[in-house]
């Protein structure tokens, strides 16, 4: 398993962009990876790199993936108005997205395809004093035997 501490993920509203190529009959829209993405997927990939990632698996993958947010500066005061779910007032991207762009951003790095995750458990975590970030834990799985042996290959 390889654990990695990684940036707080960029919204997928700024990690693609569509342009309008006006064209006849009709236009033609494009959608592409914007700069910022690239920077992004960049600072991921040095960083999973310096982790021990050193080829794409080809494999089926796990993901465990926790969130967290910006820690504001009045949260001390949010947790003294609202202990329990003080941390719901936290401006956060949600669960989907932040997925979404990790695993396009690690796309080529840690695995070749995303369609290669088999399951992912996301949790949005309580702000703390490490700031902003993604912990992400990738399990890499062994290929499941087939129900059939041998010949159904």
């Amino acid at each position: 398993m390889i654990h990695l501490t990684l940036p707080y993920p960029i919204s997928s509203n700024r990690y693609w962009a569509v342009r309008v190529i006006p064209k006849k009959p009709k236009p033609l829209a494009i959608t592409y990876v914007t700069e910022e993405a690239k920077a992004y997927k960049a600072a991921v990939g040095h960083l999973a790199k310096a982790a021990g990632i050193r080829v794409p698996a080809t494999g089926r993958v796990v993901l465990h993936i926790k969130l967290f947010p910006h820690r504001p500066q009045d949260w001390a005061k949010r947790a003294r108005k609202d202990p329990h779910t003080w941390d719901d007032t936290v401006q956060c991207i949600d669960l989907g997205n932040c997925e979404k762009v990790l695993s396009d951003a690690l796309n080529g790095i840690a695995w070749v395809d995303d369609k290669q995750i088999r399951r992912t458990l996301l949790e949005r975590m309580e702000p703390d004093e490490k700031g902003a970030r993604l912990e992400v834990a990738i399990e890499y799985l062994a290929a499941a035997p087939s129900l059939f042996g041998e010949a159904a290959a």
